[in-house]
């Protein structure tokens, strides 16, 4: 399943940390990188490589917003949900989203462009409100900068 490439990069990762499972957020990164999202196969795979169990694996997988296991969207949207974000038009903004998509909150559109996802904070209270697409921040969006990245991604 991880191709040769992607198993000699995890290897090479998990060379570098003093401890192997030192190296599991970054094998992880890779493997998305290259498949998309982390599949419970992908997950066992990694932990082979790794020396520990796909239970701490999933662990991990589960609990960062950043990491994927489920199948996303070409482009993947996280809206920070915060106080301060949504004191300054987030949840508006996400409500926005939500219709111009024809997603709710964790869908992804039937085309399979957009993923949209809630983040908890993206540590940008100061230019809220702040919108990661593929990762890249947007700081003190309108609805029409929103459209306008949406219509550059498609």
């Amino acid at each position: 399943m991880l191709s040769e490439t992607l198993r000699a990069e995890v290897m090479e990762l998990r060379g570098r940390y003093p401890v192997p499972r030192a190296a599991l957020v970054p094998a992880l990164r890779a493997a998305q990188r290259d498949l998309g999202w982390l599949s419970s196969e992908t997950q066992a795979a990694i932990a082979a490589l790794l020396d520990i169990t796909p239970l701490d694996v999933h662990e991990v997988v589960s609990f960062y917003p950043m990491l994927y296991g489920r199948p996303v969207g070409r482009h993947v949207i996280h809206v920070c949900r915060t106080l301060s974000c949504d004191a300054c038009g987030g949840r508006e903004l996400f409500q926005h989203l939500e219709k111009s998509l024809g997603v709710t909150r964790g869908g992804t559109t039937a085309d399979g462009r957009f993923t949209l996802l809630g983040a908890e904070c993206l540590a940008s209270c100061g230019t809220a409100p702040v919108v990661l697409i593929d990762n890249e921040r947007h700081e003190r969006l309108t609805h029409a900068q929103v459209d306008k990245l949406l219509e550059a991604a498609r």
